[in-house]
């Protein structure tokens, strides 16, 4: 009996403990309002300075949002500049000496042909080397007109005598061909008629020859040579 009721006295909580515990336990949410309160009115009082630091926080989180710092490549190469050349200095002017005036070019003459043969009367056969008339002659195959001078065609005659100086102009020219050698130059193109040429030996001209003996007349010249 006796351990029985000290047993229920033991498990019997004491009534100073049970009070501090329900007073702690009432006092903790008051304090908590309080200070919720106190802050409110700091809050309060100080509201417009703690909207202007949220807002300037806000912008600067926001700039940093939208704009990605640049990140560095490790690969790309630093820029290299180019250094200017140093610029040489100028030295003294030398004077080049002037080309030599080019001189006009001078117009070279036709070459004369020089020509010898055994020359005869051109008949029915190829014409080589033969006089046909006083002022025409074959060289070489080649027909060749004597251009300083005009004398009578024995074929064309209209009279006697123009057939005599035909013929004796004819004889003269064979005569001064077989007497040596002789020059030509070339005295105009050459076409269906023969080719133009002054025939001369020693300077003086088989044509001059045959107008100052009256076989022949200068090209041009008028006249008949029938009386």
């Amino acid at each position: 009996m006796a351990k029985t009721a000290t047993r229920g006295r033991r498990k019997a909580p004491a009534r100073g403990k049970s009070k501090a515990r329900s007073s702690g336990g009432g006092l903790l949410p008051w304090a908590v309002i309080g200070i919720a309160a106190i802050g409110g009115i700091v809050a309060h009082d100080h509201w417009k300075s703690i909207q202007t630091l949220l807002a300037s926080r806000s912008a600067t989180a926001t700039r940093e949002t939208a704009e990605p710092r640049p990140v560095a490549r490790r690969d790309v190469p630093p820029k290299q500049v180019a250094l200017a050349a140093p610029t040489p200095k100028a030295g003294p002017v030398t004077a080049q000496p002037l080309p030599p005036a080019v001189q006009p070019v001078k117009a070279v003459p036709a070459a004369a042909e020089t020509g010898t043969a055994a020359f005869g009367y051109c008949g029915q056969g190829a014409h080589i080397n033969c006089v046909g008339d006083g002022g025409v002659f074959w060289y070489k195959g080649e027909k060749i007109v004597i251009a300083d001078m005009a004398s009578p065609i024995v074929d064309r005659a209209r009279c006697d005598d123009e057939r005599r100086i035909a013929f004796a102009a004819k004889s003269r020219l064979l005569t001064l061909l077989n007497a040596g050698p002789f020059t030509m130059n070339a005295a105009g193109k050459t076409d269906t008629s023969g080719a133009p040429r002054v025939v001369s030996r020693d300077g003086r001209s088989f044509g001059a020859q045959l107008i100052n003996e009256g076989l022949a007349r200068k090209p041009g010249a008028g006249g008949a040579w029938c009386a």
